[in-house]
This record gives C-alpha cells, structure tokens and sequence, in this order.
C-alpha cells in the first residue's frame, strides 16, 4: 500500500473526521485515485491531514539531554550526541527545517483547493466547511512558523536577527531569502489571527450560533463545527500560540528584533487564562495530569481535562514505560534526571536546599522535599511500577538498578518518573498497557508563560491591566504543589519584593513545573542563560551520597542560535547561515 495512504488513513482516525468531508480511505494523490473528481474535498482535506501528522509535539522528545536536567543511557541519542559537542548544521536533531517546510507547503496546497471544492450538498454548510478548513490551514501554518522560528530564528552572518523565508503560496522555487526575525513573527500574527477570525473558540455543539457566522441554523452550525471535530485546531489553539510565539519574541535571545515587548505576551497569555477564570482555573490536578487513570479512561474522544488545552489522541501502549522505567521491573532506564535537577526542588517549607533556613540535610536529601521531587523523579529507595518494587539505585547496590551495574543502569543515581503510568506492567508473562496521551499545550505553561512576562513588564506584584499578578500565579503553583504551606511561603514573600529574585524563582519553577516535556532547552537559549552547565549525579555507598560528574556539556556561544540546514545553503545561496555556523 502507498506510504502517503498509510500515513493519511491514520491520520484520519486520529482526528476525527467528519462523514461530510472524509472516509476510511483516505487518499491524497489524485493519479492513484483518478475516480475522485476535482472538487472532491477529500483531496485537500488528505493534504491537511498531512500537515496535522507533522506537528513536532506530537511525540515526545525528550530533548532535556541536551541540557542539565537529564541524560540518558542511550548512546545512540542524538541529543547526546548534541550535548557532547557534536551538533553541527549537518548534524541537528533539532532541525524542523524539512518537516516545517513540507507540512507548510501542503498547508499552501490546501488552501489553493479550498474555493474549487463543493464540500456538501448544502451550499450554507459547504461555506461554512471551507471557512473551518481553511482556518485551520493558516492557523497550522503560524504553528509550523513558530517551530521554525524557534528552531532556525537567529543573529546571521551580516549581523541582523533574522528569521526564516516565508511562504506563503504553493513554491516551485525554495530559493528565498531569509525574512526578518520581526517580519516573521508579524506573519505568524497575521496567519494565527485569520484563523481566529475564521474558527470558533473550541469545537462543541451549540445551542445559539455565534455571530459571526450569519444566518445558519444550529443543526448546520453543529454539522460544520460541532463536537465531532474536537482535537482539530481551534481559536483558542491559535490564541495559545500567539501568546507563545510573543513570549520567544520578547525574550533576551530575540528581543533586539523589536518583534514583541513583555507587556503583549502577558496580555496574549492573560487572554487566555481569562477565559478560564485566571487563577481560579489553575487546574488541581496539573501535577499528574498523565497518571489520574479515573479521568483519562473518562476522557470523550478530543476532549480535554481541565490542566490540557490541546492534546494529541489518547492510545493504549507502554511504550515510555518500556523505556524508561528501570530494568529490575524490564525497563531501559533511559531517561537519567541530573542532580542538578533534583537540587533545584526547594524543601517542603519553600526555601532552596542552599539557604541555611531551609533545614536540608545532605545526609537525608529527600526527605521534606518539594513533593514534586518523588512525583517526577525516582530516587533511591522510592517504589515503581504496578507491585510497587523498591528501586536501589546506589553504586553498592545489588540489582541492575544500582548506578551504572549494566546498559540500562542509571547514570546519575536516578530514574525518571514523570510521565509514565505505574500500573503499566512490563513482565513479559502479564504486561498490560495503559492510556496515554500527548499534550501540544498544557495551561501550566501558558499560567508560567504570564508571570514571566508580567514580572519582567511590571515587576513581581505588578498586574498592567490584568486583574493577577506573578507574585500571584507563583503563589498558585507553588500551593498546588504543597510547598510553603506551614510558614506562608517565607521564601516567596521575600523574593516578591525584587524583579531579580522573582525572575530567578519563575525560572526555576519553570524548569520543576515543565520537565521533561521539551521545554527546557529552549527556555535556556531564549534567556540567553547558557547550556555549558555539565550533567551531574549521586553516587551513594554505604550510605554517604556523593555528588559526581557524569556528562559534560559542549557548547559554544554562537549556539544560542540554531544553523540553518548545511544542505539547504548548498541548494540555496539566497539563504544567510547564522553566525558561527558553517
């Protein structure tokens, strides 16, 4: 069977399609099935799907190797590779260059499709599929933008921030110059912006149909873009972006492109934390949105729980458990967090573990703990899997969990817990699986997203024009997390009181809140913080734990910037390579 009919028939059961505009048999290549006439709205419809396959948030990552909060004991990693001083622009896992640009073109593609299609018998509900189709097509295209800006956006050789070529139209010529970092992002404004104008905030089945769609009744309303389509890009998809997109603009690294100012991406993140209730609809259980087994099994198909805004599909595997949980229970082992990580978890009264009023013990490192610790880190002692199996990760330790004892040992003295489902069952004689999915955007990053950019617009109490400030989200997170509870969070109140100390708080709780979940590589470059920090662990024998090299990090400076792909500056010579590339 044809590989693009493989890929679209899947992609079609992931998203939900509509019986009005697509069946099983998906197929976007009219030669193969020369029966479907021109306008037939499987065609473009199989092109976008195409598109939706390649966002790159739709699998994991795991991309924090590369940086101070993990390792792994895969050495065939790319981002290991990356880590050790091997990334070049001939050499990038990172790169989003070749899957961007595919997917924006057969967005382009679409979009040309869309007026020639006759989408249903009713002409009010054809104009109202068109409207929907192609508000997703251009809200994709500013999604894949971002991912490109992010990846490739940077200072180039003549000294100018630039961004990266925008294309806009069906391309027979990929010879384009690089836009301006701030010409970019004006156009992932303007794509993101169609697509609100075009979609509604989320697909539900209504009782009274916005405005802004005319004189339709609810049943042609619903058929157009009611329930059946939730999981497709929505307005409030592109509101989200919009506000990470201005984030990235605002930040150190890209500021100098005078694209965005901290103000707007606060105001872009408050407009969707509004429609939540703000601080109110910080999510109680945002902690362990992956394991509440009760409400992922209670999930309907495309609909979110309160910590999700945007999700992939739901499936039933084991797969990050395989990987991932340590070997005496049949897992690799592979992702390894870093000491560095798990000395960034303050104590349970809030105070970091290196201020004398915390009351941290080296001797007893885990005990009265931020709770997020042995939430998202297995530490020595700590139980796994669905017979709650006592973990030994010491170096004296008898099982193959003991640091580094075999291939699939811990590195660092650690195992990662976050993310997988402690019911999944490896044993080869009753493995199970369990549900899992992949959220594109969590509303914790979007609550972090505000009080970034607030503390930096108005200080830390500072709110602009919104009714919350950062000292007020961070109060939040850190009461859900139960930190600080029996002293009213002293460390807090004090670094309330300097824009310099709450920045390095909101980091840090960035860095606790979001780990492992591809985040923190990019915050480091945005802030221009630096990724030469070398990976260290604990060696623990006979009980005195030892602090230990493990993996050193090899960066240059000019690496804030991604390079642009070596291949293409050979195909292209209208393209710039950042500085320090070659």
């Amino acid at each position: 069977m044809n590989k693009v009919l493989v890929m679209i028939t899947a992609a079609v059961f992931l998203m939900y399609g509509c019986k009005d505009l697509i069946e099983p048999a998906i197929e976007n290549n009219r030669q193969l099935v020369p029966e479907y006439p021109a306008n037939d709205s499987r065609f473009p419809y199989g092109i976008l799907l195409n598109a939706y396959n390649r966002i790159p948030t739709n699998s994991w990552s795991f991309n924090d190797v590369a940086t101070d909060d993990a390792v792994t004991n895969d050495q065939t990693n790319g981002y290991l590779k990356i880590a050790q001083g091997q990334w070049t622009s001939t050499n990038n896992p990172l790169s989003q260059w070749t899957n961007s640009y595919a997917a924006i073109q057969y967005i382009n593609i679409t979009l040309t499709e869309i007026p020639k299609v006759k989408w249903t018998a009713d002409s009010i509900v054809s104009r109202l599929f068109a409207m929907r189709v192609k508000g997703e097509a251009i809200g994709l295209r500013g999604l894949f933008m971002y991912h490109l800006l992010q990846t490739h956006g940077g200072v180039g050789a003549n000294g100018q921030l630039l961004g990266v070529p925008i294309l806009t139209d069906v391309q027979a010529d990929f010879n384009k110059p690089r836009a301006t970092f701030e010409e970019c992002v004006q156009q992932i404004y303007s794509d993101l912006d169609s697509a609100i104008a075009l979609l509604p905030l989320d697909f539900e089945n209504q009782s009274i149909v916005p405005d802004k769609y005319g004189n339709v009744t609810v049943e042609q309303y619903n058929r157009a873009f009611g329930g059946a389509f939730r999981g497709l890009f929505t307005g409030r998809i592109a509101r989200a972006i919009k506000s990470k997109v201005a984030l990235l603009a605002a930040s150190p690294a890209y500021a100098a492109g005078g694209a965005s100012n901290w103000a707007t991406a606060a105001n872009l993140a408050a407009d969707i934390l509004d429609m939540r209730g703000g601080i109110g609809g910080l999510a109680a259980n945002g902690l362990n949105w992956y394991s509440t087994a009760s409400e992922i099994a209670g999930l309907a198909e495309g609909a979110n729980p309160p910590e999700i805004l945007w999700r992939n599909n739901y499936g039933d595997n084991r797969d990050l458990e395989q990987n991932n949980f340590p070997p005496t229970i049949y897992g690799n082992g592979r992702i390894n967090p870093t000491q560095n990580l798990v000395d960034a978890f303050p104590m349970l009264n809030g105070y970091p573990i290196a201020d004398a009023a915390s009351g941290y013990n080296a001797n007893d490192p885990y005990t009265n703990r931020d709770p997020r610790l042995k939430l998202f880190v297995l530490v020595n002692g700590s139980t796994a899997g669905p017979g709650a199996t006592v973990i030994n990760t010491a170096a004296d330790g008898t099982t193959n969990d003991a640091l580094n004892k075999v291939g699939t040992s811990t590195r660092t003295g650690y195992y990662l817990r976050k993310l997988l489902r402690q019911d999944v069952n490896l044993n080869p004689t009753s493995a199970n699986n369990q549900r899992h999915y992949k959220p594109h955007i969590r509303y914790t990053e979007i609550f972090l997203n505000y009080a970034e950019a607030a503390n930096e617009a108005w200080g830390p109490t500072g709110m602009g024009e919104n009714a919350y400030s950062a000292y007020d989200v961070i109060k939040a997170i850190r009461k859900r997390a139960g930190i600080g509870l029996t002293n009213g969070d002293a460390w807090l109140e004090t670094a309330k009181g300097s824009q310099e100390a709450m920045r390095a708080l909101i980091r840090n709780e960035r860095r606790l809140e979001l780990c492992f979940e591809g985040f923190r590589f990019w915050d480091l470059r945005r802030w221009k913080a630096g990724l030469k920090e070398g990976a260290k662990g604990v060696s623990i024998t006979g009980g005195t734990y030892t602090v230990i090299p493990v993996e050193d990090r090899v960066y240059q400076d000019y690496m804030t910037y991604g390079p642009i792909p070596y291949t293409e500056k050979l195909k292209y010579n209208a393209l710039v390579q950042n500085e320090g590339w070659q």
